[in-house]
């Protein structure tokens, strides 16, 4: 696949800058192997000028690869480049990300610059980079919020000076798919150069449409897409790889073109991000999420059981997920329920069925997920039942005072007959057994205690006051 969506991983960068995480330098270098597995181009492994540490990182990353390039950030400073350029020299092959905001409210307020300036320091700065660099990426900081003709004047300029890979950072997240994805249109249409330019995509996620403006931008011309794992970075975070990377894929009738990722390493590297990051990956996220493969709807189940195509896109194995899950919950129906007993190895009859699952539906009025336990406690608690002599019907306990419990016990025969007392004791649980004595006028000795879950979890309630 040589023409191919180029991907440019920039977890260990933008996405280190998510409040509130830190990788350490050996977790630096262990998400960087299996970014280089998972088929990304190019690392951005970090800003070596920000800190010694990040220096360090980048230069050791740099030695440890072998086929992933290795990009260093830097701004229109030459001591900047310099430090990429020591950070970087080990790598098989080292690139530069050289970058300056142009945006109107950028230059007034943040550099204090003439648009004349801006120009004049990317030159100067994309032609430095190129004497150390033979990759030089460009990058206009908040490109969707500046005037396209100086937008196209900057990014002339920089090509001008030898900048072969053009970035258009969404870098506030302002901008939507149909305008981002003209904006590289034009681009394509308006910059003249002697050599391949490839242009390139970096959205964020402010208004929640990083992956979709991302995918736009491959449809307006950009060959190379930036983000990060599980999307995440500042603020509302990055354009999430994964998720262009599977939309391509499933979508290719419609791109016409793929990236390198291997997408069965994808679930690895999102688990493995998602550790070192501290942060959860949400139950209902795209492609990576608990429930991205998950039927609960009775509907859905039924139809996915008869077709699997009816409501599956992709099959869960493609991104290195064990199977697709039906979890039975309340709005499970009848079919699933029949094949989950199956599955869990009971051969029980059509009619005998009929109680089970009304007794099923009683409990996932109660819980969330009703788990392969609660199956197993439905279907013995019958047959215990069927087989007792007495059942409970009622229990009712009272905290009385100094660590004295009542208990009011209701039990009922094989032949309808109902038995009652109430007894007090030191604790509820003697209290309980002192009212069945009475009840059966027994005399029993307690010679072994110990409270154990049927099921895994825990049931839901809630309080008014």
């Amino acid at each position: 696949m040589e023409e191919h969506i180029k991907i440019f991983d920039t977890t260990l960068r933008d996405g280190e800058q998510t409040p509130g995480v830190n990788f350490t330098f050996d977790e630096r270098l262990k998400i960087a192997k299996p970014l280089e597995n998972w088929g990304v181009d190019v690392i951005e492994a970090g800003f070596p000028a920000s800190s010694l540490g990040s220096f360090k990182s980048v230069k050791a990353i740099a030695k440890a690869l072998t086929t992933t390039a290795v990009c260093g950030l830097a701004r229109c400073k030459k001591t900047d480049i310099d430090t990429v350029y020591e950070a970087t020299k080990d790598a098989t092959k080292p690139q530069v990300h050289v970058f300056i905001a142009t945006s109107p409210i950028h230059l007034e307020h943040k550099l204090k610059m003439t648009q004349e300036e801006v120009i004049a320091s990317i030159n100067e700065h994309v032609s430095y980079a190129k004497e150390l660099f033979e990759v030089v990426q460009f990058s206009p900081e908040d490109a969707t919020r500046t005037e396209i003709p100086f937008l196209i004047k900057c990014v002339q300029t920089a090509v001008d000076a030898s900048a072969t890979i053009i970035n258009i950072p969404d870098t506030v997240g302002f901008s939507y798919p149909t305008e981002y994805g003209l904006i590289f249109k034009k681009l394509k249409e308006s910059i003249h150069s002697d050599n391949q330019i490839i242009f390139s995509a970096h959205c964020h996620d402010d208004l929640g449409m990083a992956v979709s403006n991302s995918l736009a931008a491959i449809e307006g011309g950009a060959r190379r897409i930036e983000g990060t794992v599980n999307g995440i970075g500042e603020r509302a975070g990055n354009a999430a790889l994964q998720e262009v990377a599977l939309a391509l894929y499933v979508r290719k009738d419609h791109y016409c073109i793929e990236s390198k990722i291997n997408l069965k390493q994808t679930k690895k590297i999102s688990d493995l991000i998602s550790r070192y990051a501290g942060i959860r990956v949400p139950r209902n996220k795209a492609i990576v999420g608990q429930n991205a493969f998950s039927h609960e709807s009775g509907i859905h189940q039924d139809s996915i059981l008869k077709h699997r195509e009816t409501y599956v896109i992709m099959t869960p194995q493609l991104v290195g997920v064990g199977t697709t899950e039906l979890p039975l919950g309340k709005l499970s129906g009848k079919h699933a329920f029949s094949e989950k007993l199956k599955a869990l190895g009971y051969d029980i009859s059509t009619k005998d069925q009929v109680a089970l699952f009304k007794q099923f539906k009683e409990v996932a009025d109660k819980k969330k997920d009703v788990s392969d336990r609660d199956i197993h406690a439905i279907i013995h608690g019958t047959e215990h039942e069927q087989s007792a002599i007495y059942q409970v019907e009622n229990l009712q306990l009272q905290y009385v005072s100094k660590d004295v419990q009542s208990a009011v016990v209701v039990v009922k025969d094989n032949e309808g007959q109902i038995y009652q007392d109430s007894s007090i004791g030191t604790g509820s649980i003697v209290a309980i057994y002192n009212a069945v004595d009475r009840i059966f006028k027994k005399h029993t000795e307690l010679i072994d205690y110990r409270i154990e879950s049927v099921t895994e979890g825990r049931s839901t309630c809630s309080a008014h006051y």
